[in-house]
């Protein structure tokens, strides 16, 4: 169950090259459109979707909230995609959000800024100042995501195996040493591994889901590891009513066999009031 992720910055041609990969593979590729395929059927909507895709979450507001787990939801998608094996996971993080998977070769595209610039000006027929500014927006965006959401920097490069400068390289060259990468034996022998790592993935993202989403629950991230169906939850509410209440959303999700908790109680809402 090989899973291929892909970084890139924008303006590599990157897209395409995984669009092959895939293709010569015979693999499923999720990217936007493949996301935005199913996202109704796992309650995200079309424009909550356009809002925080590949964007950094924030969990102050209750809209906020309402953000980061729509954030969740998109990351559920994509790990039910990983789970069934032979997939090119196009961006959003995929390189991070499966982190432990042995199965995973993590491939990042880079460029010249100027060549990127060129690139895109050409592709899209606008102008290159506008091109650059643009460029430069998705660079942040991309870097403050990976940055916020899994406290890493984006362009380190031990968070790839493989790194290609795209202005170096033929499409045709990057392409056929990914397949022949990606048919190393190692992918085989830790599949059943890759498939246990992501059910208890999908099940933590299933449970910070639900609580972010309930409208009762001033709720801040809670740690949560979950192993096999169990679950261990800890960090801080506001009081012994929003605790229970937590943990009887995190015990009625479908999958949870035991709940062993260390939540504190902490009343920041009154502290909050007073500065």
């Amino acid at each position: 169950m090989a899973i291929i992720t892909v970084s890139r910055e924008m303006g590599t041609g990157a897209y395409h090259i995984a669009e092959d990969v895939a293709q010569k593979l015979k693999y499923t590729l999720v990217d936007g459109g493949r996301i935005a395929s199913v996202a109704s059927k796992y309650g995200l909507s079309s424009d909550m979707l356009a809002l925080v895709d590949e964007k950094p979450p924030s969990y102050i507001t209750a809209e906020d909230r309402k953000r980061a787990a729509a954030l969740n939801t998109i990351e559920h998608i994509i790990l039910d995609f990983a789970r069934k094996g032979n997939v090119v996971i196009y961006g959003r993080g995929g390189q991070d959000l499966l982190k432990g998977c042995k199965s995973l070769l993590r491939i990042r595209f880079i460029a010249d800024f100027e060549e990127r610039v060129e690139r895109f000006a050409e592709r899209e027929w606008i102008d290159p100042d506008m091109a650059a500014t643009m460029i430069r927006r998705s660079d942040h965006q991309r870097g403050g995501f990976i940055h916020f959401y899994f406290d890493r920097e984006w362009d380190d490069p031990f968070g790839y195996d493989i790194t290609f400068n795209t202005a170096r390289f033929s499409h045709d060259v990057m392409v056929e040493t990914i397949v022949a990468a990606v048919k190393d034996p190692a992918f085989k022998d830790v599949e059943k591994a890759g498939v246990e790592i992501i059910d208890n993935m999908i099940l933590t993202k299933k449970i910070e889901t639900a609580l972010l989403n309930d409208g009762e629950l001033d709720y801040r991230p809670f740690t949560i590891t979950v192993d096999k169906g169990d679950v261990n939850v800890s960090g801080y509410i506001a009081s012994e009513e929003e605790k229970r209440a937590a943990l009887k959303i995190v015990s009625g999700i479908k999958g949870v066999k035991s709940v062993v908790e260390d939540i504190q109680i902490i009343n920041y809402k009154a502290y909050k009031d007073k500065t």
